[in-house]
């Protein structure tokens, strides 16, 4: 048996404000009278940029440098989430944007390609920026009714660790990147997230990545 301890399992994620989650966990009580499912916690409530599972507790370096190299561009940007949606396959009801700004698109594009430059191996499927809201949900696909759009103000993104223990769940900031800054200087971070009410295992790109 391997020894587990020698890699984490991580992703790189926006990460909202107070008043912003707020906002998002209002979408939570009417789309639950819906679909059903549980409810995401709201300190957890995060739109994953990049998704890569276990890497070597070696690498983090190289993968903190990967994301300094990230030129974004601009001084942060607006994500206005305004539709709520259901993936059957996963179950899960999640609220996204109907138009993804540029720069989003381009962060995930330059973040990607780094990590390509780092040889680092990552989930490669089409990316859809969303926030998980509700697993374990059931909808049809009908649409699902308006509710208030959300402005996300993005001023920086997140290598985030996810984590287990006896209790459940939990995620930790390894480092926060500003937006804007070409090989910005690295934030350090040691917030833990806690979630006990999901399932130990993160799954892709609706970590919720």
């Amino acid at each position: 048996m391997g020894d587990t301890s020698s890699s984490v399992r991580v992703f790189f994620a926006l990460w909202p404000n107070a008043a912003e989650r707020a906002a998002l966990a209002a979408w939570q009580p009417p789309l639950r009278k819906l679909c059903g499912g549980r409810a995401m916690r709201a300190d957890t409530l995060h739109a994953t940029l990049v998704f890569l599972g276990d890497v070597a507790a070696q690498r983090l370096e190289a993968l903190k440098l990967a994301a300094q190299e990230v030129e974004a561009g601009g001084e942060g940007f607006v994500l206005r989430l305004d539709r709520a949606r259901y993936w059957g396959h996963n179950h899960i009801a999640y609220a996204s944007p109907s138009t993804v700004p540029d720069p989003l698109a381009l962060l995930v594009e330059r973040l990607e390609c780094s990590l390509d430059r780092h040889r680092f191996r990552f989930d490669r499927r089409a990316w859809k920026p969303h926030v998980t809201l509700l697993r374990n949900a059931h909808w049809t696909d009908a649409p699902l009714p308006d509710l208030p759009p959300v402005e996300w103000l993005a001023r920086e993104f997140a290598l985030v660790q996810s984590l287990r223990d006896e209790r459940g769940a939990r995620y930790e900031t390894l480092a926060r990147f500003p937006l804007g800054r070409a090989g910005g200087d690295m934030i350090p971070a040691g917030d833990v997230v806690r979630d006990w009410s999901r399932s130990p295992q993160l799954s892709k790109r609706d970590s919720s990545k």
